[in-house]
């Protein structure tokens, strides 16, 4: 079974999911995540990241591996490295291409291939798993997100200024909603969710009577 969560930066879709693949004891995916260290690949590399086939060439041969919630690179763990503002900053770029994204499409469906899943992301029950068995897409207002992504660099430790973070946050939505390959929308099958004013539990709970249903 593939259950399917989408949503923007700081609506709770990634803390849910970890969550409520622990409470049903399946495995859990962060698309994003798999993004992101291509992303970091490609600095690391000093690659153009308007470079469509450089970064193809990039993820057909990525060395990434996911295993107990920790992501690695090249045996590497760059669990902490990925979810830093300069990946944030930059990764807008690489999700574009739509080369690359078929690339990481079938690594992320490899990845979850005859096994139970809760995946999240961005296209998560539009494109990369359109037949999921449950869908989501989990929403909550603007500055709430904000907050949300502050609180949690800071609490990562990470030097980040909030106004500045605020405006790459509203730059990643643009682009999320905006591109022309595996955009951010709501799937017409997916449950959608608001967040805002619902605690986390609050959140699991209404997840779990939905596929309980």
């Amino acid at each position: 079974m593939i259950i399917a969560i989408d949503g923007p930066a700081g609506s709770g879709k990634t803390t849910v999911a970890k969550l409520l693949s622990k409470r049903l004891n399946i495995s859990y995916l962060d698309t994003g995540a798999t993004y992101r260290v291509l992303t970091l690949a490609a600095l690391e590399n000093n690659l153009n990241l308007k470079d469509e086939g450089a970064l193809e060439d990039l993820a057909k041969k990525l060395d990434l591996k996911i295993e107990d919630e920790k992501v690695y690179l090249n045996s590497t763990d760059v669990s902490s490295k990925i979810r830093a503002p300069l990946i944030d900053k930059n990764i807008s770029v690489v999700v574009s291409h739509e080369r690359v994204r078929v690339q990481m499409v079938g690594l992320q469906r490899r990845i979850a291939q005859g096994s139970d899943f809760v995946v999240e992301g961005r296209d998560i029950t539009t494109v990369v798993f359109p037949n999921a068995q449950k869908k989501f897409y989990l929403d909550a207002a603007f500055p709430i997100r904000v907050k949300r992504r502050f609180r949690e660099l800071k609490e990562r430790g990470l030097a980040v200024n909030f106004d500045e973070l605020k405006e790459d946050l509203k730059r990643r939505d643009d682009a999320d909603k905006n591109r022309e390959v595996g955009p951010l929308r709501i799937s017409k099958d997916a449950i959608y969710i608001d967040t805002t004013a619902l605690t986390l539990e609050g959140v699991i709970e209404a997840i779990l009577r939905h596929i309980k249903k």
